[in-house]
């Protein structure tokens, strides 16, 4: 049973990594917004079905009452990442990520509305530890600061994802991960496919490598395996256990955008990382 725990928060952690390459390459990345997000979708969305095939996972029909929750779920997802690509362009790697990382206090507020699970008052010291590092994170509040509106952009993503994140957790008892992730990738390249005639897609011959590793490593392989961790934790749980992403992501900013990060990111994401820590004790419990 330990050894399963475990195994259970290696794959977490594993999702939290993958996923935690989006920062440094969504603000990397120099193409417009719309078009790195269309091409993520459409490329993981093609990975992701091949892969359903090669293993033999059937892309099963949803009955009538699931469909319109799901899309709704996949249109969430896509909007977390435009405003969250949105953040760490005005801003910078650390500062998106991190206030992203509000979402697990959302999750956990939100959750009992959702499903079975209790409300735990622990939920509501970590997330104040989470607030508490948005805060020093922040500077001063001006709303023409491109700081502060990177960070504005990334509490509304991460409100985008704790929404998509307790309506799919719905799904992940009766339905394949793998499967899950396929069709909210077709959603996204479907509802995001006037990019394609909004935009140039002139600088793809250059960024294609990048949008490539966006699409299948980020994507495809670390959200598959988020999806999967929702089946072994709670919403909440998994949230902030995968709030160390941010520590991944500014570790990988420093060493190839060489991006330093302050003194004050260093607190914010010190506390932020006792979170996970915490959490992971409790999950364990």
């Amino acid at each position: 049973m330990k050894n399963q725990h475990l195994k259970n928060l290696l794959i977490l952690v594993m999702a939290a990594f993958f996923i935690g390459t989006s920062g440094p390459l969504g603000k990397f990345i120099a193409m417009p917004i719309p078009l790195i997000i269309w091409w993520r979708s459409f490329i993981g969305g093609i990975a992701m079905f091949l892969f359903c095939k090669y293993n033999k996972i059937t892309l099963i029909r949803f009955p009538k009452k699931e469909r319109l929750p799901f899309f709704i779920a996949g249109v969430f997802l896509g909007a977390h990442w435009i405003t969250y690509f949105l953040a760490l362009k005005m801003s910078n790697v650390a500062i998106g990520m991190l206030s992203l990382f509000t979402f697990p206090v959302i999750t956990a507020f939100l959750e009992p509305l959702f499903g079975k699970e209790k409300f735990k008052p622990i939920h509501v010291l970590l997330g104040c530890m989470i607030l508490v590092g948005i805060y020093i994170l922040a500077p001063d509040l001006d709303f023409e600061n491109s700081h502060v509106k990177g960070i504005l952009f990334g509490l509304l993503s991460a409100f985008f994802y704790a929404i998509r994140n307790l309506i799919t957790k719905q799904y992940t008892a009766k339905y394949n991960e793998s499967m899950i992730m396929t069709y909210q990738l077709a959603i996204i390249t479907v509802v995001t496919l006037p990019a394609l005639f909004l935009y140039s897609n002139s600088n793809l011959a250059t960024q294609y490598p990048y949008v490539l590793i966006l699409a299948l490593m980020t994507t495809a392989l670390g959200h598959t395996l988020f999806v999967k961790s929702l089946k072994n934790f709670s919403a909440a749980t998994a949230s902030i256990i995968g709030s160390v992403q941010p520590i991944f992501g500014i570790i990988i900013a420093f060493l190839f955008l060489n991006e330093i990060p302050s003194i004050n990111t260093a607190i914010g994401g010190g506390l932020i990382l006792g979170t996970v820590i915490v959490e992971s004790v409790l999950s364990k419990k």
